[in-house]
């Protein structure tokens, strides 16, 4: 568009450059009114559009938890809704299903992907999980090497009584003994696990 004003000029004159602006340049300024509608218009579909996926992820989520064999929806809502917030959830009631049947294969494939999950909490849970599993599969090895990712005080206590089972799995007694200890001193005393800890390590004595 040109120029919209020259302030040097007599009202006169100003008030003749403004209607020639506007003679000049009125299909500029319709096609930019429209734009600027469409912008308002296309942000609010797009918002629509994100609500109703997310709907739409929420719906395939309670299916799964009513249906947890249903490895059609779950395939669904990891190619259609992966950033929905509703997919790591739902592969742990996959994973914890196929525990159920005793599928610890299939299980591990579902946990492994969430070992590294930007979601902590997610990660430290998968983590003992994964080490549950290759302990009930008698992998000790790689039981213990699940457990060995970065500290975190809210999981220290759990992840230390999993290693004591481990290595008494593995009838590494001494190794039980110092990691039982270790949870012992970790968690809170109002936890009914303090309970069970001190049992095992009695059983030991």
């Amino acid at each position: 568009m040109k120029n919209f004003i020259e302030v040097d000029k007599t009202e006169e004159e100003q008030v003749e450059q403004v209607k020639r602006w506007i003679k000049e340049n009125t299909l500029q300024i319709v096609v930019s009114v429209s734009l600027g509608l469409g912008s308002i218009w296309g942000f609010d579909a797009y918002k629509n559009y994100q609500h109703s996926q997310l709907i739409e992820a929420r719906n395939i989520y309670l299916a799964l938890t009513s249906n947890p064999s249903d490895t059609q929806a779950y395939e669904q809502l990891k190619n259609n809704h992966a950033d929905s917030g509703y997919l790591d959830q739902a592969t742990l009631i996959l994973a914890k299903n196929a525990v159920a049947n005793k599928d610890y294969t299939q299980a591990l494939e579902y946990l492994t992907p969430l070992s590294d999950a930007s979601n902590v909490s997610i990660a430290k849970v998968v983590n003992m999980r994964i080490a549950s599993l290759h302990l009930e599969m008698g992998s000790y090895k790689q039981a213990l090497d699940a457990l060995n990712t970065a500290p975190n005080s809210a999981f220290n206590g759990l992840y230390n009584q999993l290693k004591g089972d481990i290595y008494l799995a593995d009838n590494q007694i001494d190794n039980a003994k110092k990691y039982y200890k270790l949870a012992f001193n970790q968690i809170s005393k109002d936890s009914g696990l303090q309970n069970l800890i001190k049992i095992k390590l009695n059983d030991l004595n």
